[in-house]
């Protein structure tokens, strides 16, 4: 494997980056070692192949990680593979606690790389499942149920933008903040507007 240049451009994260900072920039090294092009996308840092998304370096409270952007096309013989959520499809994660954990799992790391650069040489791509039928929380369907106009514009949106404001609706543990949501964006909602328009 060729071993790429940094991205003046992502320094930044690394820079800034205070928890896992170690981490992450060992995890940079490593995926540097494999060719991929270093570009940063959604505020992280994102390595590409001819332009496409393969890997990604992303930190949160609890852990550090790489994201294969079409992980679950990968075999995973180790079964360390990880789905963030049930709503995500693709994409699979490596997730890491301390630098010792990345040094033992370096060449490990390294392998997983390159079979995703092979996945993405390959031109596979994964179906994904449709989701048409979404699942409303009880404050949601009350309110679309008590409000023909706010049915009929909710329907009118794509389903991108259905499910995302089902995500933000639901995500609330108490009823109270899923209403005072919901309230929120009635009104973008019958502009014909998405959660971030």
């Amino acid at each position: 494997m060729t071993k790429s240049s940094t991205n003046p451009k992502v320094d930044f994260y690394f820079i800034k980056a205070k928890k896992w900072k170690k981490e992450l920039e060992q995890l940079r090294t490593i995926i540097l070692t494999t060719g991929l092009t270093e570009e940063l996308k959604w505020g992280v840092p994102c390595y590409t192949l001819q332009k496409k998304n393969v890997v990604l370096i992303h930190a949160f409270k609890e852990y550090c990680a790489i994201l294969f952007m079409k992980g679950a096309l990968l075999k995973d013989s180790k079964g360390i593979l990880i789905q963030q959520t049930e709503n995500v499809q693709s994409a699979r994660q490596i997730r890491f606690t301390s630098a010792a954990e990345i040094v033992k799992m370096k060449r490990l790391i390294k392998a997983y790389i390159k079979e995703a650069v092979e996945v993405e040489q390959s031109g596979l791509k994964l179906s994904f499942k449709k989701n048409t039928q979404l699942k409303f929380s009880e404050e949601f369907q009350n309110k679309l149920d008590e409000n023909r106009a706010l049915k009929t514009a909710f329907s009118a949106l794509t389903p991108g933008r259905q499910r995302a404001y089902n995500l933000y609706f639901s995500a609330p543990k108490q009823s109270k903040t899923r209403e005072a949501r919901i309230e929120k964006y009635v009104k973008q909602i019958l502009n014909g507007k998405g959660l971030n328009d």
